[in-house]
């Protein structure tokens, strides 16, 4: 029997989520061979339907695809709706606080992820991308050296194939088999080690105009509960609770509603709802909300991007922005090496140190968010006191977020760590405090949130994004790195920084 023909490209994509979407268009455009494998037959089922405006006006504008999903008649979303910390009320988080994503770019959507994500792969073939469903990557090609230089992977006929590639983009999302060819290992965060219970409903409740398409988060004794709004009928309603309650956990209606009677905004928003039993949304589905981050995002000829990379608790919505800006930033790196403008170290410390910086500053975010959660009584929240760290617990965060690119001291110094944390809870619950409840049609009180620097610090690389993408060449981005580069004129590669004369 003779061995499988070897195909030649320059880059392989694993995976056809959000991420691998976004690097893949993103190389074809610079010219590239680009093959993007998916073990799955889209459209297919996957959690996280919550986006952030950056997604929408600046990665999806720089793909091409911002009016695709623009008439796809998602649910539009202008912040996210929180009954949280000391004050009963709930309050709301408007994206228009930032001038950057005021007006056009204040709001993002609600989305059905089997609908948006399969728009982005249609999208990627379209851009000239070879793209391949119901393909299952069963392991990687090496040289003598030991770099990666290609995959292996079997067709829906179960038929072997080889593919070289200068490069390997894994994007096969949590579970990746692949990651560690990057030369690095998975590091779990010892704090947001939490499982999520969901389900969708129909009939719920909406949040008076015009925040009714809002993502509604309610803390209650045992953890969080998310709502959803997807369309006006349909909701997804999910429970994020501690590791330690998992091994007591099933997929059951009973165990789902438990949670929901002990949040008392939800239970009402779902007075009148009845759960969806058929179908794709007919499941209760657990899932491991475990935030990690691997050692290395880029070694050996692989880049890793989205969950292949990191994953962070998603209280605020991250997953489809850290995949697709991840996506953006590794397209840059690998563009700039293969046309030969520089180095892989020089290309892909940007990757690494603009994406580190950002997983870390949602870190810092989330921490003091779950921080100002006063339920005291409660074994969830106390574990959550991220401002009571020990030194244990503060090696084990050094190692999940610092890398040696971002050249940010306070990663390695724990006593920074723990004022700088406590500085952000005092700020988060202040500026919380003073922005009043749901009553903020005119989004005026949000300026105190934005007053918070930790909420600044999390708005500026997308902001930046989503500034880049409006006006394209005409902004002039400083380095975000001490020392780094700042993306091209089309935003599809980097460029040394010109230097500043007076």
């Amino acid at each position: 029997m003779s061995a499988p023909a070897v195909e030649n490209v320059d880059v392989v994509v694993v995976g056809g989520g959000p991420g691998g979407s976004t690097v893949a268009t993103l190389l074809a455009k610079s010219g590239h061979r680009v093959i993007q494998l998916e073990k799955e037959t889209f459209p297919r089922y996957q959690i996280g339907e919550s986006l952030l405006p950056s997604t929408i006006h600046g990665v999806c504008r720089l793909l091409g695809v911002e009016e695709k999903i623009k008439d796809a008649g998602f649910m539009p979303k202008r912040g996210g709706s929180f009954r949280w910390g000391k004050n009963p009320v709930p309050w709301n988080f408007l994206f228009a606080i930032s001038p950057e994503f005021a007006g056009e770019g204040s709001y993002a959507y609600q989305v059905e992820r089997m609908k948006f994500d399969q728009i982005l792969l249609e999208h990627s073939a379209s851009s000239g991308v070879d793209v391949r469903q119901n393909c299952r990557v069963n392991g990687t090609e090496q040289d003598e050296r030991g770099r990666v230089v290609g995959v292996r992977y079997v067709d829906a006929d179960r038929v072997e194939h080889h593919v070289r590639a200068g490069y390997v983009v894994d994007a096969s999302g949590n579970t990746t088999r692949l990651s560690k060819h990057a030369g690095g290992e998975r590091i779990y965060s010892d704090f947001f080690q939490n499982v999520a219970i969901f389900g969708y409903f129909e009939g719920g409740k909406r949040l008076p105009a015009p925040d009714s398409g809002n993502i509604l988060c309610a803390a209650f004794d045992e953890g969080w509960i998310w709502y959803i709004p997807l369309t006006d009928e349909l909701t997804s309603v999910g429970a994020v609770i501690s590791k330690s309650k998992a091994d007591r956990l099933d997929a059951q209606e009973s165990t789902l509603r438990g949670y929901i009677d002990r949040c008392a905004i939800v239970k009402d928003m779902l007075s009148d709802a009845t759960r969806v039993t058929e179908g794709t949304y007919g499941q209760i589905r657990l899932r491991k909300d475990y935030s990690y981050a691997n050692t290395r995002f880029w070694g050996n000829g692989m880049v890793l991007v989205g969950d292949a990379a990191c994953f962070i608790d998603p209280v605020f919505s991250t997953g489809v922005h850290l995949a697709t800006y991840s996506g953006v930033l590794a397209a840059r790196s690998i563009n700039s090496v293969l046309s030969g403008a520089m180095s892989e170290e020089r290309a892909f410390g940007e990757f690494e140190g603009r994406y580190r910086r950002e997983y870390a500053v949602f870190y810092e975010f989330l921490s003091a968010f779950y921080d100002m959660e006063q339920s005291e009584d409660s074994y969830f929240w106390k574990a959550r006191r991220v401002t009571n760290l020990d030194r244990t617990d503060l090696a084990a965060f050094v190692s999940l977020v610092a890398g040696g690119y971002s050249g940010e001291d306070v990663l390695t110094d724990p006593d920074q760590i723990v004022e700088k944390f406590t500085a952000s809870t005092r700020a988060l619950t202040d500026a919380t405090e003073k922005t009043g409840g749901m009553d903020t049609g005119s989004g005026q009180r949000m300026g105190h949130m934005f007053s918070a620097p930790v909420v600044r610090d999390v708005m500026e690389e997308m902001n930046a994004l989503q500034a880049r993408s409006a006006v394209g060449s005409n902004g002039v981005e400083p380095p975000l790195l001490e020392g780094g580069l700042v993306p091209s004129a089309d935003g599809l590669a980097w460029a040394e920084p010109v230097a500043v004369t007076a």
